[in-house]
């Protein structure tokens, strides 16, 4: 009896330690964000309760992180839960991954060897569509523009 009882509680031990996964599961924003830098470099989406300090972001792009109140960023997020930014001058878009508190760049996808001139992007699931002016359209994913990528 005793036997039995042990091997319960370590079966419903077990059980309940195993991670669960839940899948499919779509992370994707229908459209972009489109957001102004305040004076702190923060930019603040209440639709989906987002905001980040983007300094360091605009820092890597334009090597200025003082004059950064007024510009405008461009967000969104694909099917599988990575973020995708990028501004007008941008040469590259980056990728961006959720970690502790805060983002990491997970990927930088070069589109423009003179900067983005008028950028938006699209949900295409499973890509994100880049659309910068007259430009052919560029179909991306995290490891960048996807086969045949320019629509």
């Amino acid at each position: 009896m005793k036997i039995a009882v042990f091997a319960v509680l370590v079966t419903i031990l077990a059980f309940g330690c195993s991670s669960v996964v839940i899948k499919p599961a779509d992370f994707s924003w229908p459209i972009e964000s489109v957001m102004k830098v305040d004076s702190k470099g923060v930019i603040h989406d209440e639709r989906y309760s987002f905001s980040v300090n983007v300094k360091e972001l605009l820092f890597l792009e334009t090597q200025d992180s003082i004059n950064v109140a007024k510009t405008t960023v461009h967000v969104i997020r694909d099917i599988r839960g990575y973020y995708y930014f990028t501004s007008t001058k941008f040469k590259n878009i980056y990728v961006l991954e959720q970690t502790d508190g805060g983002f990491k760049v997970a990927a930088k996808i070069a589109v423009s060897p003179n900067g983005l001139h008028d950028p938006a992007f699209n949900q295409r699931s499973p890509y994100v569509q880049l659309i910068n002016g007259s430009e052919p359209v560029l179909l991306l994913t995290k490891e960048g523009p996807a086969e045949g990528a320019k629509r």
